[in-house]
Formats: C-alpha cells, structure tokens, sequence
C-alpha cells in the first residue's frame, strides 16, 4: 500500500472516531412510577473531554443549568455537587464528569397516565488556557407514569437503580438514550425492518434524478467513459472505487447521527441546512467545482509527475471523491424522499442505523454499479467529442445556480451583512483557485508549483477567517404566557405563531387546530403552502369549521419545534398536523393534497359541535 493510500485511509479513520471524543450527556429520571404528591428527581450527567473543564458562577449559573418544563410536575432549584476544584466563590469547576440534580413533586391535580417530560441541560465547556467553547445545549423527552391505585407502592424503576449506580462511580446498565432507542425495535416485526430498509435503497436510488445531483451525474458518466476508452477492463474498478467513495461519506454521516443519538441530543433531518458554516461550506465546494467545469483551474498536486500520469491512466482518486462529491451534493434533498423512513432509523440501535445508512449509500451508487457490471450499457452514451466541452461548461452554470440558491438559503438564516462578507470570501476563493490553476503546472519548477499552492491556500485561509466568523444569533423570542394570538409572518391572514400553550388551550375550548411548521429552505414545505394551506379554497375550509391555523418557522434552528415533531415520531419538516378535541393528533405526509386535508376535515363537526 503507498503512502497516498495509508494517508487516505488514517483520514478516514480520524473522520470516523473524532466523534466518539465529545462530551456526552445523559439523562435520568428517578423514579418512573410515582402517584400524586410523592417527589422524584431528573438527573443530567455531563461527562467533559481530557484538556477542557465546566466553569460556573454558583451564584449566577448562566451557561450551566438543568431545567425541565411539564403541566403535571412543579420543580424545585438546581442542586450542583461539590466542585473538583474552587478558585473562587464565583468560579467553581467540574472535571472530569458532573451530575445535576433536579427534583420535582407530581401535582395532586395531576391525571394517572404515561407522560414525557421535556429536559434541557445548557453548558458552556472551556479549556485549560481559559479560552471557552460557545454554550451548547442538550434536550431529552424522559418518559415516567403517574398512578393513582395502591397496586404501584414498592415498585423499583430501572432509572432509580441506575442512578444509584452513577452515584457510587459506577456505569449505568441502562440509560434513558439507550432504552430509546432499543424499544422502537421491540415494537417492530422483521418484516417492517426490512420494509423500511427496502424504502432506503429505493430512496437512494432516486436520488440520483433529483436536482441536487442530477447536474453532476453526467459528469461522473463522461469520466468513467473516457476511461472505458482506454480500457474498458477498469471501468468496473473506477466504479467500486466511486461506491467506496459514497459508503464512507454515509458511514460518516451515520457515525455522527450515531455520536449525537448516544449523547442525547435531539436528532433531526434537513438541521445541516440551518447550520450556516454547513452552507456556506457545500457552496464553497460548489463553487469551486464550478470554476474548475468552467476551465478556471484544473486540479493537480504540485511537483507530483508521476502522480499526475498515474491519475491520467486510471485517475482512482477522482472517482473516490467523485463519490464523496455526489454524496455532498444529496443530502440536501435527502429528507423529502427518506422521510417515511428516517424517523424509523433514527431510533435505531447503533448497528441497524450504520446499515440503514450504508443501504442510502448502495442505492445512491447502484445506477453506476449496473454499469460496471454491465460496461455495454455506456453503448448508450454518446462518443465523445467538442460535445462534452460545451456540456461541461454549461454544467459549470449549473452549480452556479446551485450557489445561487445556497445564497438564499443563507439570507435567511443571517443578514445582507454577513451575505456580503461570503460573497467577498467567494470572490477571494476564485482568485485563489484561479491562481492556482495559472501557476501550478507540470511545465512550472517545482518552486514555483508549491509557492503559488501556499499563496492560494494562505488567500483562502485569510478570507475565511476574515469574513466567515459566523454572527452570534439572538435568542429567540418566547411566546407571551398569557396566550396571544401572534400574526405568523410570510403567511397569510388567519396564521398564528404556534406555542404549545395555545395549542392546549385551544383543545380545551373544544376547537380544533392545524398547526404547519415549515422552513423557507424546504422545497416541500413551500409547495404545501403554495398550492394547498395558503390557497383561498383550503382558508375557507379552516375558516368554516373554525380550525385554528398555527405555523412554526423552523428555518432557523429552534429546539422547541424540533421537539414538538420528534414528540410525533418525525424526524423533520415539512411537518403537518390536525388535532381534534378527545382524539389523537391526525399527522399529514410529506406532500399535501387538498382533499386529503378536507377529508381530514370532516372528522371535526362530531367533535365540536
């Protein structure tokens, strides 16, 4: 094995356990049957990386707090254990694990049933030198049960034995996370398993038509058709090659959705599209491809001849990344066609997620696995010619559109400032690019080849960290307790900012309501609008039957609402729901239609009236 090869592979390897060395946070409730009046406690256990610290304030712990919200329960103040160390009376520090307890007592009002309290631990981490990681917080729906008979006294949870055991130093059998994802399957036949594994490979298979990769597929085509000129014998190769490409980037992606689910995070689809540094990051890649379709640049190593002829007869590396690239390119539009299946893989043990994942992946590539098996179907392509060079050039357009609706996309989750600033990084990262590709030649010495390399790679460095430092978002508003209807913006009359409060009270009053929350990145979420919730025909629906209509902007990452849909069983948006008075919630599917709604409809005047 060369030294490319063992370099690729120990980049692989990081890529794949750097996620196993975050911090991790779990959550325990004790006990978990308890009746009216008797008092119990949630426990969140925070365990801190080697070389980092938690600071707080014990008399204003703004960054480290355990809070929990729930009708049935009233809670008590936070109790911090003894700190590691003390440096002052205002600065305590927790290393290298730190338990906070919450106790609560169950209301005598409260109703006998099984119930989810949702549980919040915000901390702030910081290092050794006193520098500190921005806060970070963790929610949990811990599940418990209220009893009103005799029959319950003397039951032992497995919460409060496992509690114990963290108290004694010892390791939790069971954990709340853990459990949570354990129970679906128990629930679940093989057969479903296997139903929701058929819908992954189907699912990745479509994704090679949608229009976050279809521009790029033809691409992928013409290279490995060049190389089927040559020697039709590798063409299979450059395919296995390309598929190894597209499992890596789906284990990847499994191993983080794995790392977050293990530490307790809320775990949803489509929130890499709320991450700025995500998008501005795919569209730098964008970008950057475009200008090499567009004969910007061409990408070469500097001083590597012997490299640069291997990659002319078999280019290997091209089509690995060319895998990872397409996979770049999917997961945007991911959500919409997995959506029946994502939440299911979700709450999947570790195992059975990392083979869901990788069963995206083998769908994703199997159109170019056909083609390796059988290399007569490039038959079907046209020979090439001065063809593929205006079609790589009008490709090039094609990802400058992409960047474009990335632009977008990233106007509503910052400001025109910020926009600016990335469109000032993208003008540097052309220079850059353009640079390189001027200057770094095989005709060039190799001086000159890595000089202009370090220039382009100092340019682009300089305008990331000139213009990239993301805005530090502000928090988002709280809805009034009292219960005020708040107009919803970009929507019509009639729409309301949803709150749970209003929800409930809305129930209460025996009026039904239909809740939407949406983003302005989701091309689904849009049509539902559009074509369905918004139009005057749906609006005089709600209005006749007296439905409230409350929206959710989940844009903009917003754990309450990412919450509420997981509380469902969904993993993302677009999410649609009609809850009717003394009946459970009616969950809509991914696409609308108006009669479906309307059918919905009619199951409200029995109710209401």
């Amino acid at each position: 094995m060369n030294r490319g090869y063992k370099l690729l592979l120990a980049l692989c390897l990081i890529m794949l356990i750097q996620p196993f060395f975050a911090q991790t946070v779990k959550f325990l409730l004790s006990p978990d049957v308890l009746k009216p009046g008797e008092k119990g406690v949630i426990k969140a256990t925070l365990t801190i990386p080697e070389g980092k610290k938690q600071t707080v304030n014990p008399k204003n712990p703004e960054y480290f707090y355990l809070e929990a919200s729930h009708p049935d329960l009233s809670f008590g103040k936070v109790e911090y254990p003894k700190p590691t160390n003390i440096i002052s009376d205002e600065e305590w520090n927790y290393h290298p694990k730190v338990t906070l307890t919450l106790p609560f007592t169950v209301k005598q009002t409260a109703k006998a049933g099984n119930k989810q309290v949702e549980v919040l631990l915000s901390y702030n981490l910081c290092y050794e030198s006193g520098m500190c990681d921005p806060p970070e917080e963790a929610t949990k729906k811990l599940s418990f049960q209220i009893i009103t008979t005799e029959a319950a006294e003397g039951v032992v949870s497995e919460e409060t034995e496992a509690t114990e055991n963290i108290e004694k130093g010892e390791t939790s059998p069971v954990s709340e996370v853990d459990r949570a994802a354990t129970e679906p399957i128990a629930k679940r036949s093989l057969g479903e398993i296997l139903k929701y594994i058929l819908f992954a490979f189907l699912g990745g298979i479509i994704l090679n038509i949608t229009p976050c990769v279809l521009p790029i597929l033809p691409i992928r085509i013409m290279s490995i058709m060049n190389q089927a000129q040559k020697d039709r014998t590798k063409v299979l190769h450059h395919i296995l090659v390309y598929t190894f490409g597209v499992l890596i980037s789906f284990t990847i992606m499994a191993v983080i959705f794995i790392a977050l689910q293990k530490a307790g995070e809320s775990v949803g689809w489509g929130l890499q599209n709320q991450n700025p540094g995500f998008v501005v990051t795919l569209m730098a890649i964008v970008f950057v491809f475009a200008l090499s379709l567009l004969g910007v640049f061409e990408i070469t190593v500097p001083g590597m001849n012997t490299a640069n002829k291997a990659t002319s007869k078999g280019g290997y590396s091209g089509s690995f990344f060319g895998g990872i690239f397409a996979f770049l390119m999917a997961i945007s539009c991911t959500g919409p066609f997995l959506g029946a299946a994502l939440p299911f893989a979700l709450a999947l043990p570790s195992v059975l997620m990392l083979i869901f994942f990788l069963t995206i992946g083998l769908g994703f590539a199997f159109p170019f696995l056909l083609i390796g098996i059988f290399p007569k179907a490039l038959k079907i392509i046209p020979k090439p010619g001065n063809w593929m060079i205006i079609f790589k050039e009008v490709m090039g357009f094609v990802l400058l559109f992409i960047v474009y609706t990335q632009l977008k996309t990233l106007w509503l989750l910052t400001d025109g400032n910020y926009l600016l600033n990335v469109l000032w990084f993208l003008i540097i990262l052309g220079f850059a690019s353009w640079l390189y590709g001027k200057f770094v030649r095989v005709e060039n010495s190799k001086l000159i080849q890595w000089l202009f390399t370090l220039i382009s790679i100092a340019l682009v460095i300089f305008a990331a960290i000139t213009y990239l430092p993301i805005p530090k978002a502000d928090k988002a508003e709280v809805q009034v307790q009292s219960g005020e209807l708040i107009p919803a913006p970009n929507a019509p009359e009639g729409w309301y900012v949803f709150s749970e409060d209003i929800l409930n009270k809305a129930l209460k009053e025996n009026r039904a309501v239909f809740l939407d929350i949406g983003a302005a990145w989701c091309k689904n979420c849009m049509t539902n609008e559009k074509t369905v919730l918004f139009t005057d025909t749906m609006m005089q629906e709600f209005k006749q039957k007296n439905v409230l209509l409350l929206r959710g902007d989940f844009t903009k990452k917003d754990e309450t609402l990412l919450s509420w849909i997981k509380k469902h069983n969904r993993a993302g948006v677009p999410f649609n729901a009609l809850y009717i008075p003394g009946e459970e919630p009616y969950i809509f599917g991914e696409l609308l239609s108006k009669d479906e709604v309307i059918d919905a409809l009619k199951k409200i005047q029995a109710k209401t009236e």
